[in-house]
Order: structure tokens, then sequence, then C-alpha cells
């Protein structure tokens, strides 16, 4: 019998690909749907590792894709957001989630691909409404995933006839790691666990390989998944990649238990199938969701011990950016608008320390060029956005219950302050921004410009930071400096812009390298501008 080796490989790259975009079109339908829901989850319902398991399956199971859970917990980690321990039980969650794709597969429901692919094209094209259109691209997603399936299928039939096939799966028969190792790079190669599980699936029910082989190519899929992970901690803080070599490890103890009892848990598949009536991709589901259960039911007890050992193996002190309000107790409202008002300040001081860390983080990036800084920037201003919203919701509490004037000023004081200091977030993000563009499009500043402007940056931090001080302590004097700190950046501005302009004439300065100085130094001037708002609460001059 003649192969076809073109019409196989079409067949089946085309379907990967369709797969693969069928996974990716359902997890942003619900992610869109659900909104920043999922985030919140993590965030809310992870007190502890138990209950990090079932938020880590159900989020999951929306965007149906353990990688995507996995790096969204590495970002609420490097965030302060989750500790690792909590961070362990979502990922073991992760991997009990992913395999409700493998048993949505199991559902022989290919011949309504087609339909269901229209069905999701007429919602998500001919509806102007944004929900309809997400619940379409999910629908869109479940018709491609079995078309993609289908066409997988197609392609891989005539691979029966091919003598080195039958010999690769007799030698993962025989040796179990060979499976393991190939299931692993594969996965890592595609970027999907669920499409390499949807490729045995159908690989199984063709007859193409048996349950020997397909086990372990099973477990090598699992390990492989945890690339994601890996790469999304690169670069990002030590919790981190702790919590990414957390599911590197999570899975590879798994597989080598799983290939110590191999041929009990193949026995137990084999029973489960002909008890059961199971067609082969529901008992390739039902295998990767028992490894995956089992696994998590052996390792949760030891999630204290694991955390201990990748602290360990990855050692060091980590900067925890801690993105929760820390003080705003509900209660506090209900007893004492004073007390209550006590703490919110104590919350707008911790974002005013952002501020100053993440001007300074800004700093060093225009220094350096290194991307940590302009990493650990971003991530403080997106904590003073998240602390923005906390406080200004208590702030808003506060205002129903009745104040003391001297109260109310200080509500008021507040308000304002949390206000200038978002502001002062979003332009250090501002000058990130230009700092990249720079460096992205090689655009030059120079030698003289750079130390002026590392001048400017040295005195508006170090104004944003007495600013703060002057709200701590109450310090008139120390609000006093900060307007006469603030005449002197807006001197400099002016004589920046001269200089600047001199430097163009001459041809010494470029037109871009031009347009990302004078930039910068408006945003560092706005900043001292937003330290002046703070430095006249506490002098009283804002009522």
């Amino acid at each position: 019998m003649d192969v076809d080796v073109q019409k196989i490989l079409f067949e089946f790259l085309g379907g990967i690909g369709i797969f693969l975009f069928a996974i990716k079109s359902m997890g942003e339908g619900m992610q869109k749907f659900s909104g920043d829901k999922l985030r919140d989850i993590l965030d809310k319902f992870t007190t502890n590792p138990i209950m990090g398991i079932f938020a880590g399956m159900f989020v999951t199971m929306l965007i149906q894709s353990s990688s995507g859970t996995t790096v969204l917990t590495v970002g609420l980690v490097s965030a302060g957001f989750m500790s690792l321990k909590q961070a362990i039980g979502v990922i073991m969650g992760a991997n009990i989630g992913t395999t409700v794709t493998a048993f949505i597969i199991g559902f022989d429901i290919e011949a309504y691909a087609l339909p269901i692919l229209f069905i999701g094209s007429v919602l998500l094209f001919f509806s102007k409404n944004k929900k309809i259109n997400s619940i379409g691209q999910v629908i869109f997603g479940f018709g491609a995933l079995f078309f993609g399936l289908e066409l997988m299928g197609d392609g891989m039939k005539p691979l029966r006839s091919l003598e080195i096939f039958h010999d690769l799966t007799v030698s993962i028969s025989a040796n179990p790691l060979l499976g393991v190792v190939i299931g692993t790079v594969f996965t890592i190669i595609v970027q999907s666990s669920s499409a390499t599980i949807g490729i045995l699936q159908m690989m199984f029910s063709q007859g193409l390989i048996d349950l020997n082989a397909v086990l372990p190519l099973l477990f090598g899929d699992n390990i492989g998944t945890t690339i994601t992970a890996v790469l999304a901690s690169i670069g990002a803080s030590i919790a981190a990649k702790r919590a990414a070599l957390t599911h590197v490890m999570f899975n590879l103890i798994g597989t080598a238990i799983f290939l110590i009892i191999l041929p009990i848990f193949k026995y137990f598949i084999e029973s489960l199938q002909a008890h059961l009536y199971l067609n082969p991709e529901m008992t390739i589901a039902f295998a990767h969701g028992i490894f995956n259960v089992v696994n998590t039911i052996v390792q949760a007890p030891f999630i204290g011990a694991l955390a201990l050992l990748v602290t360990k193996v990855i050692p060091g002190e980590d900067l925890a950016i801690e993105y929760k309000a820390k003080h705003l107790d509900p209660i506090f409202i209900e007893q004492s608008p004073t007390i209550a008002l006590g703490q919110a300040k104590e919350e707008v001081l911790r974002m005013g320390q952002y501020a100053s860390l993440g001007l300074e983080e800004t700093r060093q990036f225009l220094m350096t060029n290194q991307q940590k800084h302009a990493q650990m920037a971003m991530q403080l201003e997106e904590a003073i956005n998240n602390l923005d919203r906390k406080i200004t919701d208590y702030l808003v509490l506060i205002s129903g219950k009745d104040m003391s004037q001297n109260d109310s000023r200080r509500h008021s004081i507040l308000m304002d302050t949390v206000r200038d200091i978002e502001r002062i977030g979003d332009h250090f993000e501002n000058i990130v921004e230009l700092i990249d563009y720079k460096n992205n499009n090689k655009v030059t500043i120079t030698e003289q410009a750079l130390e002026d402007l590392l001048e400017m940056f040295e005195i508006t931090l170090q104004n944003v930071k007495d600013a703060i001080n002057a709200l701590d302590d109450n310090d008139v004097v120390l609000a006093k400096k900060v307007l006469k700190s603030e005449e002197k950046i807006d001197r400099m501005e002016r004589t920046l812009r001269k200089k600047h302009i001199i430097r163009i004439n001459e041809g010494i300065c470029t037109g871009q390298g031009g347009i990302v100085y004078v930039d910068i130094i408006s945003n560092l001037e706005r900043i001292g501008d937003h330290s002046v708002n703070i430095a006249e609460a506490v002098l009283g001059y804002r009522q």
C-alpha cells in the first residue's frame, strides 16, 4: 500500500493547528465572558492550599489551559498576591482541571463539528452584544476542537501500514522511559498538553498504539506542559521561579510513582474500560484524569515540604510587592471612623512608598537598560493601581459615617493624595514605556542629555519621598521644602528644553531622541506637580 506522506503531514499539521486554535479560542472566550473574575477567584479563594486546589481546578476548566492557570499563578506569586504554599495548591488543581478537555474529546460528537462551528460563527459575527460574542467564540472553539481532531485522525490512519511506526510503538511499550521522554519533548514543542493528549486519544482509537505505549507518553505530556510556566518565570521574581519549579517537580514525582506501578495502573484502566464500556477516547481521558487526581491526593499532604524543598533549591531573599491592602478592615468603619481613617492613611503611605520605589526602578532602567528594573517598576505601578481602588472604596464607605470637622479634613486629604500618588505611578509607567521605545528603536540620547535627565530624576525622586514623609509626620517644614524644590524642577524643565533646542540646531541630537527626551522631562515635571499637591494638602492649602 502506497502512503501519501504529504497528505499525512498536511492533514496532521493542519489538524494540530486547528486544535490549538480551538483551545485558545475557547479559553479566550471564557476569559472575555468572565472579565477579571478569574484573577479574583485565584486571589480570593486561595486562603489555604486545599482551597487553592479547587480554585485551580475551576479556573483551568474555564480557560482550558493548565499552562494559562500556572502562568497566571506565577504572576500572582511574583506580585505578592499569593504565597508559595497557596500557589502549589493552585498548580495541583490546574493539573486536574486540564483533564476536562480530554473528557470533552471522549464524547464522540465529531459528526456535529461543522454545525457547531456554524452556530459559533453566527453568534460571533452577527451580534453586537459582547457577551454573546464571547459565548460564540467558546462554541466556535468547541466545534473547531472536534474538527481539528477529525482532521488529525484522517491524517494518521495510513500510519498503521508503516513498519517504522510499529517498531517505535513496540520500543515505547518495552521501554516506558522512552515514552516519557517522547511525550515530554512533543508537548514542549506543541506547548499544549491538551493537544498531545488529544493526539494520543486519536491514535489509541485507531489502534495505532496500545495502552502500554499510551500511558508513558501521557506521563511525559504532563511533564512537558510545565515548560510554559518555566518560561514565564524567566526574569521574574524568586517566588515566581519557585512556583514554576514546583510545577515541574509535582509532575516529575507523579510520573516516577506511576512508572513504578505502571503494570497495576494499566490493569486498572483496562478493567475500567471493560466495566464502564468506555470508548478508546474516554479510556485515555479517564487515565489522564486518574493520574492527575491521584498525583494530587498523594502530594497534597506534602505541600509544606515541597515549598521548603524549592526554597532550598532556589535560595535568596525576594522583594515582596504586596498588592493586597493590609490595614483596611471594614469593622473599624462601624466602630470608629477616626481609627478607620488612621488605617487608610497607613495604606496611603504604603502606596506612596511604592511610588518612590517605582520611580527609583525607572531611574535604574534609564541608567542600565536592564529589563528587570522595567518589570519591577511595572509591577509596582500595578500594585499602586490596586491599592488606589481598595483605598478609594474604603474611604467612600467612611464618608457615609458621621465625622468631626478634623476627620472630614483628613478624609479629604487622603482622597486627594490617593489620586496624586496614582498619577505618579502613571507617569513613571509612561517613562518606562519611553525608555523601552528608545531601546527597541535604537534611539540615542547624548551623554550630556542623559546626565541632565538623571539629575532631574534625583531631584524629583527626593521630592516624592519628602512629600510622603511630610504626610506621614504632618511635617509642615518638610512640606514647604517640597514646594521650593518644585520651583527648581520647573526651572530645570525649562532649562533642559532650551538646551535640547540648542542640540537640535547643532545637529547633535536626533528628532526621535528629542521626542523621548522631552517627554521624559515632561513626565518628571508632572510628578513634581503631584508631589506639590500632597505637600499643599499637608499645609492645608487644599480644602
